[in-house]
């Protein structure tokens, strides 16, 4: 399995790469699925066009040692470095504005040692007379320079379309039987380092198996462990470059995101890992919040169960209850992967999981779970006038998608849409997986008259 192709924006502080990335990802704000409190990582994004799907990193928080003049760039050698090496292609962002610096230089030195794709974007190029003030970045050595404005958004739909071009996957490549992986659950299992992610694996398909890849690389393509367990199929998918033991740097558990996204991307149910002796952290909550934007079915483990102590207990509920408070759907198991205990109910879980997110959801059902709900509460008026919501039925799966047509829609509050979505997911009995509601306008039939 090929895995989803990633891009790294590069470059030295302050020249617009945070920018760049909220353009590229249509960034709006810090909420995710419609969840008040919910926030999600910045530097790691998913971006969609017509023709491709990739993920995006902003190096913003792998940034140079600030005395870039010592040695070859201190931190920067180590963390924008490994960018470049788990990515397909890098972005080494530029200031046109500021013209060419000696850091500039020694980052498209550090670049050029890596033999991948680099493409030299010259940002705030705003109005500027490209090729007077763009000549002098030739000098870099990387070939072509691209002009753009992320402020202003020039040249980032030509961006975009380079971009899909060198990414987009050849037919030859596809897997013939990627289209059939939704017959049985491909679970991604997903999680900080070191909160014993492998140990899981190694207990859910009964065998150790070696997967841990040191290579610089081999990350950017899946292990896909196919096993049976108790008469049923399931695949797994691997992001073997997470499993790396000793001190976890800064730089491993960043980059641990980016594989956990690679793999939620080419699951259909997200296994979330969180280590019991810890509580939940903030990197919890920021893989938890990518499987919900995913929309992937999701069940939350809690390992390492049998040597937490009474307050560790405490810690971890508590912890939970307020930081993951927008996993309710999801069911959570105390496991200890060590001893192996708690498996077959996580793949219970998984199975259940897997069959309410491809759930058949009839139109008259929906249709009267919808009436009973507005019965129930009414949807709140806008000005003069109340949405009027009509009819339901059901517009995709993984996860299950409600549309709901009507009337004077677009005053339909997000709390009222949530409203809605419970409503279904109760009356469905569906576990593990949130229904997702969408609304869409009547056509008015007086609109074209005149």
């Amino acid at each position: 399995m090929t895995m989803s192709k990633t891009v790294a924006l590069v470059g030295r502080p302050n020249v617009g790469k945070s920018t760049l990335f909220n353009r590229l990802t249509r960034t709006r704000n810090a909420i995710v699925g419609g969840q008040p409190g919910l926030t999600r990582d910045r530097h790691y994004g998913i971006v969609k066009t017509q023709r491709s799907k990739f993920i995006v990193v902003d190096t913003g928080g792998l940034e140079f040692d600030k005395g870039l003049s010592r040695g070859v760039f201190g931190e920067m050698a180590k963390q924008a470095t490994q960018a470049v090496d788990e990515s397909d292609l890098t972005l080494f962002i530029v200031d046109l504005r500021a013209g060419l610096t000696n850091e500039d230089f020694l980052v498209a030195d550090q670049l050029r040692k890596s033999g991948r794709p680099i493409w030299v974007i010259a940002n705030k190029g705003e109005g500027a007379r490209t090729s007077v003030t763009t000549a002098e970045f030739y000098e870099l050595g990387l070939g072509e320079l691209r002009v753009i404005s992320a402020a202003h958004g020039d040249g980032i739909s030509d961006l975009l379309s380079e971009i899909e071009n060198e990414l987009v996957q050849d037919p030859s490549e596809e897997d013939p039987d990627e289209e059939h992986e939704d017959r049985h659950p491909v679970m991604a299992i997903i999680g900080r380092p070191n909160v014993g992610k492998s140990t899981l694996v190694n207990s859910i398909i009964g065998e150790e198996r070696v997967i841990a890849f040191d290579k610089p690389g081999t990350t950017r393509d899946a292990i896909e462990i196919a096993f049976q367990r108790d008469g049923k199929d399931y695949t797994i998918v691997d992001t073997a470059g997470v499993r790396k033991r000793g001190k976890v740097s800064e730089v491993i558990e960043k980059f641990s995101v980016i594989k956990a996204l690679q793999a939620i991307e080419e699951s259909n149910v997200v296994v979330i890992v969180v280590d019991g002796t810890e509580g939940v952290s903030d990197q919890d909550v920021n893989l938890a919040a990518f499987a919900v934007e995913a929309g992937r079915a999701i069940v939350v483990v809690v390992n390492k169960w049998d040597i937490c102590d009474e307050e560790a207990k405490e810690v971890l509920e508590r912890t939970y209850r307020r930081k993951l408070r927008f996993l309710d759907f999801a069911k959570v198991h105390y496991i200890s992967a060590v001893k192996g205990s708690g498996i077959k109910g996580l793949l219970r879980s998984v199975n259940t999981a897997f069959k309410s997110a491809r759930m058949n959801l009839p139109t008259p059902q929906l249709t009267r779970v919808l009436k009973i709900a507005t019965e129930r509460q009414s949807p709140p008026r806008k000005g003069y006038s109340r949405p009027k919501l009509r009819y339901a039925h059901q517009g995709g799966i993984n996860p299950p998608l409600v549309v709901i047509h009507g009337n004077s829609l677009d005053g339909v509050p997000d709390s009222y849409r949530r409203y809605l979505e419970s409503s279904f997911t109760s009356a469905f009995k569906l576990k593990g997986t949130q229904v997702r509601v969408i609304f869409k306008q009547g056509d008015n039939p007086y609109s074209k008259r005149n």
